[in-house]
Parts: structure tokens; C-alpha cells; sequence
């Protein structure tokens, strides 16, 4: 089934219905948009010569183009590329050549990036100016034909290697995650929203389809992301309204002078995820906001549908086990099956740490163009989420480190040895690990352990500056230390634990 039978059938059935806000404002009904949507799908295939499952791609902030493209995208049989727009030029210029992207949408505070990396032949379109425009116009076309396997959204995750992956997502995948939102995230009613603070290129995004499927309204903050005293604000306009936010943004929304005696009552559901939450930050946020908050564990390759730790389970205080369940990401999906696995695959009992497997129709058809990583990533038919972590008694996992020593910070994915490989790029540097550190705010923070090239000097400043000539800025190390050596075993594998715990012994 095509997703963009989700949208036509709103369009005819709720026609008058609002579909996308900006602010206050309600910009489109659903008549409008499923026409809109309908008549992009014809005139982008046609104008720039595209055929089926090619790829087109976002380099975009929030806002209402992006409900329009992805459908858009869908209804014509392509394949959509959304990036992240915190990304370093480089960066995209990876993501647009791997995917051998023809179209590139932008608005216009990335445009001079896209157009700097963009390969010839590649057609950018400002979604802000009258040709956007004039795509919209004209005869709208039928949805087409589609198999439940063909690739509706390629998300581009961070490789451990340095190179991103993408993860092709299918029809079936994302239909799949819609229907695991309404048996174990939350209900939807019609007069119900989902307000995008978080980027529409990542989480929230994928929420963008259970609303419609729901026929229920998209709100784009007029900012375009994530600002608490706005957010208050719409609570007082909107009603029903569900938030996709990672942990970090709970914690700033509910720490912010305005949140002191704000009305939250048109507030309904926070989704949490990308990292867990402490439970100090968790217990802060339901005094808040009430009983409000439900947390999803997902990753790229199986986008939101790990496991889910419900509404009712973060207000059961009086379970005897509930500080463990808070500390937890809950149970396993519905239409998922997830098990802790040993270094040879073999099931780990309850309360024995190992890695997370997860089997189910969520999980991706493999890494684009990249069948290495993908009979990795799946072999045995399960994908192998590189996370550690183990099972109580009851079902609810708990994360307990990362196998791949992933950093997430402020809920985005960094890998240390992107970063690494970036650092060693400086002719001074002969050695460097990058781990993460506890951080109050944002999770994590990236801290690099350097060893400098005998006779040689680097200093941080050096460092930082090659960091934003190669990577997002997001990415690169809050904290340097100026080290004679690294910690290393008998193989020569640096101790990366040794230098968590060094840093450990500094706080």
C-alpha cells in the first residue's frame, strides 16, 4: 500500500478538516493539501524527467512544504532523502551523491549550502519562491502504484566507519511504525495536533503520518523549532497537542520561567526519545507537566519502534518497582520482537546485558548500496541494533551502554569515530579517542583525548576550526585533553572505558 492513500483518503473524507498550521494559522485543510500534494507528485515528475524510485531530497527547516513533499514524494513513487539541517555542506554533499539525489528542495537558509556541493545536473528548488509555487498548480495526478518493499524515506544515520548509511525504509516499514503509534504510543482524535519543535527530518517527522492517518492537524511552530515560551503559548490555542522532543528539550521546556503556572491543558502527550532520561529529569517533568509523558526507543533502522514505556507506567508510582521502570524504555512493540543476544546470538536471560536484536515488519530492507553493512546489520534475519542492554523479570529493558560508542547529545547520534577521523586529519595529531561525558543538559558532550606528533603543538582552537571545516557543529568536541598517551590493551585497542573513567574522576 502506497502512504499516500493515508492522505487521499483524509482529503475525501474530512475535506474541510485543518491539516497544517504555522502558529496560530491554519494554513491548509486537507482538501487542500491532498490536492496540493496531488498536483506536486505530477509536476515534479514531469519537470525534472524523474522515474520510478528516484530520489529527491530536503535540505529544509520546519515548516508546512515538508507535509507536502514527503507525500508528494510517495504519490508520485519516489523516494524521499530528508537530511538534517544542522548538517555541514560536506555532509550533504556525502548524502545527495550516495543517493544519487536528482532533485534537491531547500528553503533559503540552506540553499547557498546545497548549491556549493550540489553535483551538476542536480536541480535545487527554493520552496519559498514561485517556481515551488508553480509546481502546485495544474492537473493532479493519481497515486501510484507501489510495492510495500520499494523505498519510501532513505534516512541517512551516522556510520561508525565515518560514512553515513542510509537506512531504506519501505512502505511497508512506515506503515508498519504508523499502526505500532496507535497500539502502544497514544490515541489520536481528530481535533488533536502534532506540534514539530523537533526537526521533521528525524522523530518528528515519522509522527507526521499517524496524524494524518488519524486525519488530525500538523503545527509548525512559527520559529520552526524548538522555543519553550512559544511552545507554552500554542498550548493555550491548540488543543490535544502531542510533541516529539528529545530529552534534552523536556528538561530545558520544563526548567524555563515560563513553564511557572503555565497552562499546559491543551497539551496531551510528550514523546520522548533518542536517549533516555534521568529519572530525576523524568520525575521533574510529570510535577510539570502531569501525567503527560510517554518514551519510545527506536533508532534509524527501525525508526520509534523498539519499545515503548507507556503513560500509565511513568504515573504508577506505587509500584514497588517503579523507579527501575522509570529508568527503563519500556517494552517491546506490539508488532515487534526484540531479544538480548550474546556475543554469538544466543538469547541472555533476564537480568543478563547483551545486545539488543529486534525483528519485525519496522525494521529497514538494508543500507542502501551497502551490502556489507546490511548482512552486519541483519544477519539471522535480526537486526543487530549495535545497543546494550538487558531485561528484568517483567519484559521492561533497560539501555545499559552502546556497543558501538555511540555519543547522543541532546538526542542526536554522534559517532567518535567521525569525529576521530576528522581530528586526525591536523598533522600535529598522531593519536586520538573521543568519548562522551556526562552532561546535565544535553546527555552527553564529546570530549577528545589528543596525543600530539613529537616536536609538534596543537591547541584547541586548531582543532575546532578542522572540525567546522568537515562536520556539523553539533559534532564536534566541547572538550579537549592534551595527552602523552592513550590507554591501550594488548592488542593495541584503545581503552575507551579507561578514559570515561578518567573523566569520571575529574567531576
Amino acid at each position: 500500500m502506497n502512504l499516500a492513500h493515508l492522505l487521499r483518503r483524509a482529503g475525501r473524507a474530512a475535506p474541510d478538516r485543518p491539516a497544517v498550521a504555522v502558529g496560530v494559522e491554519t494554513r491548509l485543510a486537507y482538501r487542500g493539501l491532498a490536492r496540493r500534494t496531488a498536483t506536486l507528485a505530477g509536476r515534479i515528475r514531469t519537470r525534472f524527467g524523474l522515474a520510478h524510485g528516484d530520489r529527491i531530497a530536503f535540505a529544509m527547516r520546519n515548516g508546512p512544504a515538508y507535509v507536502e513533499l514527503m507525500f508528494a514524494a510517495w504519490h508520485a513513487g519516489l523516494t524521499a532523502v530528508p537530511m538534517n539541517a544542522k548538517l555541514h555542506p560536506r555532509e550533504f554533499e556525502f548524502i545527495l551523491g550516495d543517493a544519487g539525489v536528482r532533485v534537491v528542495f531547500v528553503t533559503p537558509d540552506l540553499a547557498e549550502s546545497i548549491v556549493s556541493v550540489a553535483l551538476p545536473g542536480v536541480a535545487i528548488v527554493d520552496v519559498t519562491s514561485a517556481e515551488y509555487e508553480s509546481l502546485a498548480q495544474g492537473d493532479a495526478v493519481d497515486v501510484g502504484e507501489v510495492s510495500p518493499d520499494d523505498v519510501a524515506w532513505l534516512f541517512y544515520t551516522s556510520g561508525t566507519t565515518g560514512r553515513p548509511k542510509g537506512a531504506m525504509l519501505t512502505h511497508r516499514n512506515l506503515m508498519a511504525a504508523t499502526l505500532a503509534y496507535f497500539s502502544d504510543v497514544d490515541a489520536i482524535a481528530p481535533d488533536d495536533c502534532v506540534l514539530h519543535a523537533a526537526p521533521m527530518s528525524h522523530g518528528s517527522g515519522m509522527y507526521i503520518l499517524p496524524h494524518v492517518a488519524a486525519m488530525a492537524q500538523q503545527v509548525i511552530p512559527a520559529s520552526g523549532g524548538f522555543d519553550p515560551p512559544e511552545m507554552f503559548d500554542l498550548m493555550r490555542v491548540h488543543r490535544g497537542i502531542t510533541c516529539f522532543a528529545a530529552p534534552t528539550m523536556v528538561k530545558r521546556l520544563v526548567e524555563h520561567p515560563s513553564a511557572t503556572g503555565a497552562d499546559v491543558r491543551g497539551l496531551k502527550t510528550i514523546v520522548y526519545g533518542g536517549g533516555p532520561m534521568y529519572v530525576a529529569d523524568s520525575l521533574k517533568a510529570l510535577d510539570v507537566l502531569g501525567p503527560r509523558l510517554v518514551q519510545i526507543y527506536g533508532q534509524g533502522e527501525s525508526p520509534m519502534t523498539i519499545t515503548a514505556l507507556s503513560r500509565s507506567r511513568h504515573t504508577d508510582r506505587t509500584h514497588p518497582r517503579y523507579v527501575e521502570r522509570l529508568a527503563s524504555v519500556g517494552l517491546p512493540f506490539t508488532n515487534v520482537e526484540v531479544r538480548v543476544a550474546d556475543a554469538g546470538d544466543r538469547t541472555l536471560p533476564a537480568g543478563e546485558t547483551g545486545e539488543i536484536l529486534v525483528r519485525g515488519d519496522t525494521v529497514m530492507r538494508g543500507y542502501w548500496q551497502n551490502p556489507e553493512a546490511t548482512a552486519m546489520a541483519l544477519r539471522g534475519g535480526w537486526l543487530h541494533t549495535g545497543d546494550m542492554g538487558a531485561f528484568d523479570e517483567d519484559g521492561f529493558l533497560t539501555l545499559k551502554d552502546r556497543s558501538k560508542d555511540m555519543i547522543i547529545s541532546g538526542g542526536s547520534n554522534i559517532y567518535p569515530r567521525e569525529v576521530e577521523e576528522v581530528l586526525l586529519r591536523h598533522a600535529a595529531v598522531a593519536e586520538v579517542s573521543v568519548v562522551g561525558a556526562p552532561h546535565a543538559d544535553w546527555g552527553e558532550e564529546v570530549v577528545a583525548f589528543v596525543v600530539a606528533r613529537e616536536g609538534t603543538s596543537v591547541t584547541h582552537e586548531d582543532l575546532d576550526r578542522l572540525c567546522l571545516e568537515h562536520i556539523a557543529r553539533f559534532k564536534r568536541p566541547k572538550r579537549y585533553r592534551f595527552v602523552e598517551a592513550l590507554p591501550k590493551n594488548n592488542y593495541g585497542k584503545v581503552l575507551k572505558t579507561a578514559l570515561r573513567e578518567r573523566l569520571a574522576g575529574e567531576g
